[in-house]
């Protein structure tokens, strides 16, 4: 290609130059290296990219869950398959400043490039067998993305993946892009996904993505536990590295990294950057009080795993503000904090069309956000734990907060908490499958009564109208025995391994 054909096209000079840097395939030169070890969602969005049923996949996710990482990996894998060179387009749109000049970029960076690269139409080269790839990297940092995905795939034989870090962002898009979308969400890594960054260690999932219906059979609970028994110490190895560095993959990457400096790390990129740039600016240019949202945060750090009420939040936001701050306003700022999925919210349960009046339980994406931002390091290994025997309280909290997010990560299983009712003791968590639920409680210590841990779990099971089958207590060891068979215990470990 001749030097001037690059700037053929309605696009800036700078922007037609930036674009060629960031896509050093179309001379044949190789991009950034990209890690040998693939997430699991690796297969999903290749599936999805090629022959997924819309034209368009979203792939969501909080800061550094390894996106781009993703994108790259995608682009190196279609182009090791033959895929041509010029029918791949990769843009990452929070690396370049010359788009503030251009009105709809995704449209008019996607002209360019048939223009100059594909050399054709979209529509012209699909029907050639030739269909292009499009790849748009935090696509939230574009006003209006939306509407342009919908004119670019309405319009065009094309197969487009963009990523976002704002799920707000995202979510505020979705409406219009109905039927065309498959959202995909991403967070930290799985346990499974840690023996494999870390140890190389490589087996399917007991729990496939399709596989929701199959948790309603306590054959599947009692396999999952054996599951987890027979990969004993790699499961136990991979527990321990993640109760040392949480589950982000740079603290995985980088263990050699002392935590005090891979502390600062996390808070700067992950937590300050999404409240800076992802929930700092509202709808129509309205800003949000950072200060207030970095209290809220802080927080949710101390109450993770727990369902702190407007009677604890209000007093301690105000004293820290020292401001007359409402509930409602700190609610809306905790919607916004699970808007960028570093919590989540699981609501109580709603029986018979009524909704208990309860607070939401707070659920971290990952313990060692907690452990970066209010500096205290709380183990959840069992190991590690006994060492430490006065964080047990603490360590409880944090692994309800662990589980709470990995359940509510998964696609298509409902879940929610159970406060307590009258003389019904709380049940931490409820997973609804079809007509059944699961209960769950977490008995996170190295002794368990059956008897008394078992109350809460026991009191729903009697109860006929929840359709409760069996329930499951999730505990800090393997080697809890419950004399009643509806109750199956699993460690914490062995649940998080199955996915």
């Amino acid at each position: 290609m001749r030097q001037r054909d690059i700037f053929d096209a309605s696009v800036p000079y700078e922007l037609a130059e930036n674009l060629e840097r960031l896509n050093p395939h179309w001379r044949g030169k190789p991009g950034p290296r990209t890690p040998a070890f693939h997430r699991w969602a690796f297969r999903r969005l290749r599936r999805l990219l090629q022959t997924g049923l819309t034209p368009a996949t979203v792939l969501r996710g909080p800061r550094r869950v390894g996106k781009t990482v993703l994108l790259r990996q995608l682009m190196d894998n279609l182009l090791a398959e033959g895929v041509e060179p010029a029918r791949i387009l990769y843009v990452p749109f929070d690396d370049i400043p010359s788009l503030r000049e251009v009105s709809d970029p995704i449209l008019a960076i996607s002209r360019w490039f048939e223009t100059v690269h594909l050399r054709q139409t979209f529509n012209e080269s699909a029907r050639e067998g030739r269909t292009a790839y499009v790849l748009f990297d935090e696509v939230q940092n574009l006003d209006a993305w939306a509407p342009q995905i919908k004119q670019l795939v309405d319009n065009n034989d094309v197969r487009v993946l963009v990523t976002g870090s704002s799920s707000l962002r995202i979510e505020a898009g979705r409406d219009s892009l109905a039927g065309r979308i498959t959202t995909v969400d991403l967070g930290p890594l799985l346990l499974r996904e840690i023996a494999g960054l870390r140890h190389g260690h490589d087996e399917p999932p007991f729990w496939v993505d399709n596989g929701v219906d199959s948790v309603a059979s306590v054959d599947f609970w009692r396999g999952a536990v054996e599951h987890g028994q027979k990969a004993g110490e790699m499961r136990r190895t991979a527990f321990s590295a993640f109760s040392a560095r949480g589950a982000y993959p740079i603290a995985q990457e980088q263990a050699e990294v002392p935590w005090p400096e891979m502390a600062d790390y996390l808070n700067e990129t992950i937590i300050k950057r999404a409240i800076q740039h992802d929930l700092r600016m509202g709808p129509r240019g309205q800003k949000r009080d950072e200060k207030l949202l970095e209290e809220v945060f802080r927080l949710t750090c101390r109450y993770a795993g727990q369902t702190p009420s407007q009677a604890v939040f209000v007093p301690e936001i105000q004293h820290a503000y020292a401001g007359n701050i409402g509930w409602t306003r700190i609610l809306s700022y905790l919607r916004f904090l699970d808007g960028t999925l570093l919590i989540r919210l699981i609501q109580p349960l709603e029986l018979r069309l009524k909704r208990k009046k309860s607070p939401p339980k707070i659920c971290l994406s990952d313990h060692s956000l907690r452990a970066s931002w209010l500096q205290e390091i709380v183990p959840l290994d069992p190991a590690q734990l006994a060492a430490h025997p006065h964080l047990t309280g603490l360590a409880g909290h944090l692994a309800e907060s662990a589980l709470g997010y990995f359940l509510a990560s998964i696609p298509n299983l409902d879940i929610a908490h159970f406060p307590t009712r009258g003389a019904e003791p709380e049940v931490d968590f409820v997973i609804t499958v079809g007509m059944y639920r699961i209960p769950i409680e977490v008995k996170y210590r190295r002794r368990i009564d059956a008897h008394e841990d078992t109350r809460g779990l026991r009191a729903f099971l009697e109860k006929s109208v929840y359709n409760a089958p069996f329930g499951l207590l999730v505990t800090l060891n393997d080697d809890v025995v419950v004399p009643d068979p509806r109750i199956i215990p699993i460690s914490l470990s062995s649940l998080l391994w199955l996915r």
